[in-house]
């Protein structure tokens, strides 16, 4: 019974971010992805990433330095594939799922397995990723000042795109500080029902 009640305590987090450019190679992203890995490891979550370099695969490794899970979600259709094809590692997998699906479908795989996402960093495929996440009602973390789009959102989601920033969608630009709230977002704001294949407003179901 002990070991079924620690187990409903993990969450299953999702980091997504830059696979290729400037950000991966910024000293400071990389320290908050790293930073943000282990937080997510040493709270005995498991860690959920899109199995590419990159932002992902740095937050992976600082959560196996805590001896955390990471599945990796593959757009590969086998690991030849995923290596050979997608140039993408397995090193800090601890679970490799290839979807054979591509990077598009793969995204959609890779935000419903999760209870969170977080975004470190990041272009058009994380804010592909984002609007996934968003739009499916899953809490968001954002580490802010970490390059990329992610200081962006606000204006994305308020000013071009005229939605609200919903209260399961917070930023911290400390991973620790960020986990405090996404963790307590999960709790708080549990995932929305799904009604005539839409997402009821998180806004209107919470008053």
């Amino acid at each position: 019974m002990k070991i079924m009640k620690e187990h409903a305590k993990k969450f299953k987090i999702g980091v997504i971010g830059s696979a290729s450019g400037p950000q991966t190679e910024d000293p400071a992203a990389i320290e908050k992805a790293l930073k943000l890995g282990k937080e997510i490891g040493s709270r005995g979550h498991i860690m959920i990433n899109g199995a590419c370099p990159g932002i992902p695969d740095e937050a992976a490794k600082g959560a196996k330095s805590e001896g955390g899970m990471v599945i990796g979600i593959s757009p590969a259709f086998s690991q030849h594939e995923h290596v050979h094809e997608y140039l993408s590692p397995t090193v800090y997998q601890d679970i490799m799922i290839y979807t054979g699906q591509g990077f598009m479908e793969r995204d959609i795989i890779n935000i419903r397995s999760c209870d969170a996402v977080v975004i470190v960093s990041g272009g058009i495929g994380t804010l592909n990723e984002f609007t996934i996440a968003y739009d499916e009602g899953r809490a968001i973390g954002v580490v802010t000042n970490s390059g990329g789009i992610s200081n962006s959102i606000p204006h994305i989601v308020e000013e071009v795109c005229h939605r609200k920033v919903p209260p399961n969608l917070v930023f911290d630009d400390d991973p620790t500080a960020l986990m405090d709230k996404l963790e307590a977002a999960i709790k708080n704001y549990p995932l929305p029902i799904h009604e005539d294949g839409r997402v009821k407003d998180l806004h209107e179901r919470r008053g």
